[in-house]
């Protein structure tokens, strides 16, 4: 992820609108301030403001798909990215500080996707019976060492971006969100 010069990307980010703006072009793609601020619940001018802090940050961008009068946001393309770091050095913090807002990031991204799932299955029965019966929520308890989850977690990725647009041109195809949280289970005695 690059980052303008001085800004703490856990501090930018770590933000209720900050995180929902990211969120939702994640899963929408690029959008205008008005329509974030329309699907967010929000007026233009505050998601004007978090989008230039996320913008300064280095997290979007103007695509230029946009006019004189409006600007199109999306996400930075991580596949420009040419920091090398190890993935696993993301974990380790600089200060007590940057783990906070991390986990305040986590909380929050938890939080976002119960909330998707509620809606959904409130909005289920509107939609038709193959929808409501492969959108169901589920788990599936893994015995894993470190390594092979580290393996899991890279097929599960890989599998995802076979599939990330699949659909493109078929009629009917919809967006879909794929939220994977591998959780360790406690140990039974």
């Amino acid at each position: 992820m690059n980052t303008a010069a001085g800004s703490d990307p856990y501090r930018v980010i770590a933000h209720p609108m900050r995180s929902r703006i990211l969120a939702h072009l994640r899963l929408h793609g690029g959008s205008t301030s008005a329509e974030l601020a329309r699907a967010l619940g929000t007026h233009t001018g505050a998601t004007s403001y978090h989008v230039r802090v996320l913008e300064s940050a280095g997290l979007v961008e103007d695509t230029g798909l946009g006019n004189a009068k409006t600007r199109v946001w999306a996400l930075v393309d991580e596949s420009d990215d040419t920091d090398d770091a190890n993935p696993s050095d993301a974990l380790e913090f600089l200060d007590d500080a940057d783990a906070d807002d991390a986990r305040w990031l986590e909380h929050d991204f938890i939080t976002h996707v119960s909330e998707r799932a509620h809606a959904w299955v409130d909005e289920q029965d509107a939609w038709p019976y193959v929808w409501q019966d492969e959108c169901r929520a589920f788990d599936s308890p893994v015995l894993v060492s470190e390594e092979q989850m580290s393996a899991l977690r890279s097929e599960m990725e890989a599998l995802l971006t076979r599939y990330r647009r699949a659909g493109a041109g078929t009629p009917g195809a919809r967006r879909v969100a794929v939220t994977v949280v591998p959780l360790p289970l406690p140990n039974v005695t």
